[in-house]
């Protein structure tokens, strides 16, 4: 065990992320009908693959979203050429900072589209904002994290896999606020800009099986795109 690499600075994302982009048409799954047929799309969002796991391309398009996944190296100015009405941030494994070319290009799409990141992409909007991020001395991980909505003072039982976090103070005084709260150990479990159409968790919504607590997020991410479409 000692002999295997440390996974700080490692960029892990490249042995996960597609070759090409792809489109994604399948809905969310259901007990007694299997496999939806989404409903009609409403809005275009482009997915940066870091790791994507599939059920959050079924809960996009569920929420009526049409998906094109794109590779992580993929620039800011190649998700543009889609014309895209939001970006999602997907998750994937190992450090955030061993990922620069990704930071890079989301700091360029931060105020010019609607972005909402899970996991690995709550981490990169951390570093594109201009914050730190660093390794918990113990993960997150597993499917009962008790989360508190700092908004509503909700608590949402949540699935997570993790072994970095944000620090939340690093971007405090840059328009940026913490929105959830880890209650077994107080870490940063979500970040919003207070002007910008920009959010990010650092649970996992999607989570199949898992905890349902956190679907609400895509719908307001496609209340998100709709209002940044109506302005």
């Amino acid at each position: 065990m000692q002999a295997l690499p440390q996974i700080v600075g490692q960029d892990l994302v490249k042995a996960v992320t597609v070759d090409k982009p792809y489109g994604w048409p399948e809905g969310e799954w259901k007990l007694d009908r299997g496999y939806t047929t989404p409903p009609p799309a409403r809005f275009k969002v482009v997915a940066y693959d870091a790791g994507i796991k599939l059920n959050i391309l079924r809960q996009l398009r569920t929420a009526g979203c049409e998906v094109v996944v794109v590779p992580a190296s993929t620039t800011t100015a190649g998700v543009l050429e889609h014309k895209p009405d939001g970006v999602f941030l997907s998750n994937g494994p190992g450090d955030p900072e061993g990922v620069p070319y990704l930071v890079e290009s989301v700091r360029g799409l931060i105020g010019k589209v609607a972005i909402f990141g899970i996991c690995l992409g709550h981490q990169i909007l951390g570093l594109a904002a201009g914050g730190r991020t660093y390794k918990l001395p113990f993960g997150h991980h597993g499917a009962n994290h008790p989360v508190r909505d700092l908004a509503t003072g909700r608590i949402e039982i949540t699935s997570q896999n993790h072994n970095f976090a944000v620090d939340p103070a690093s971007v405090a005084g840059r328009g940026w606020e913490p929105t959830h709260l880890n209650l077994n150990d107080n870490t940063c479990e979500g970040l919003r800009h207070r002007e910008l159409p920009v959010f990010c968790v650092q649970y996992h919504p999607e989570a199949s099986p898992g905890p349902h607590d956190a679907n609400y997020l895509f719908t307001r991410f496609t209340e998100m795109m709709a209002s940044v479409k109506g302005a």
